[in-house]
């Protein structure tokens, strides 16, 4: 089994591939401004196996597309939107998130919750914004600095496996140079990195080593995620995810 086979293993039978909670799905549609009686079409991009998809659905009168380059995770999604009886409200497409197969202006909502900087927040906030109507929302979580000084270590870690994290104010500024009117922002509380993702994925280790044979290459895995782990208990009052919403400007 390839390294991305096994970090779908291990991921696949999640509830979130990242930090996050239904609260603050929920939290940030509300600071969004979306009318849950409005017919709006959603999505929701790097959904994985549709944590935030579910909730859109279940909050709002949505068509949510699910979009994911991981096709067992799309899987996995329309199994559980079944059993939460909003499958008639959610599509799949097997896609990435930087070659979408939209029309331009055609969606109301473009969310992405723990995907951008796959591709940097940047680059996604820029090519997506071609494809939201005239007053549609992006919302969208990032990794972000919560001070404007960092422990060495921690400041060496994020510099180079993300280079463009920052501070709220500077992702507030970039998305007003790219066009957009911010609208609301709160950063993650812990719970979401701990009880949401981390805790539920550690529970998932033995069983994963087993099923992989305790293969070195399925013990590397663990190693870096544990590593991952240990970096944000020590290091957590210095970085979150910040929720940023913001609006392409209506036609005047």
């Amino acid at each position: 089994m390839d390294d991305l086979s096994l970090l779908i293993d291990l991921h696949i039978h999640g509830e979130r591939q990242g930090p996050g909670s239904d609260t603050c799905t929920k939290k940030a549609i509300q600071l969004a401004g979306l009318n849950p009686e409005q017919p709006l079409r959603i999505v929701d991009l790097g959904s994985g196996t549709g944590a935030s998809a579910m909730v859109l659905a279940e909050a709002l009168s949505a068509q949510v597309i699910a979009v994911d380059f991981v096709q067992p995770f799309l899987d996995t999604l329309t199994s559980r939107a079944g059993e939460r009886g909003v499958a008639d409200q959610i599509e799949t497409i097997c896609c990435s998130i930087d070659e979408l197969p939209f029309e331009e202006h055609s969606l109301d909502v473009i969310w992405s919750e723990g995907a951008i900087y796959n591709i940097g927040f940047e680059h996604g906030a820029r090519i997506w914004k071609r494809y939201l109507k005239p007053g549609g929302t992006l919302v969208a979580s990032e990794i972000t600095w919560l001070t404007s000084e960092r422990p060495t270590e921690l400041n060496e870690h994020w510099c180079t496996e993300y280079p463009e994290i920052g501070l709220a104010s500077e992702k507030l500024a970039m998305l007003e140079q790219l066009g957009y009117e911010p609208e609301a922002f709160f950063m993650l509380p812990e719970e979401c990195w701990i009880d949401h993702y981390y805790k539920p994925m550690q529970d998932r280790f033995a069983a994963y080593l087993e099923r992989n044979n305790q293969s070195d290459d399925a013990r590397a895995i663990v190693a870096a995620e544990q590593l991952e782990i240990d970096l944000y208990q020590k290091f957590r009052s210095f970085f979150s995810y910040g929720m940023y919403m913001a609006r392409v400007p209506a036609l005047s």
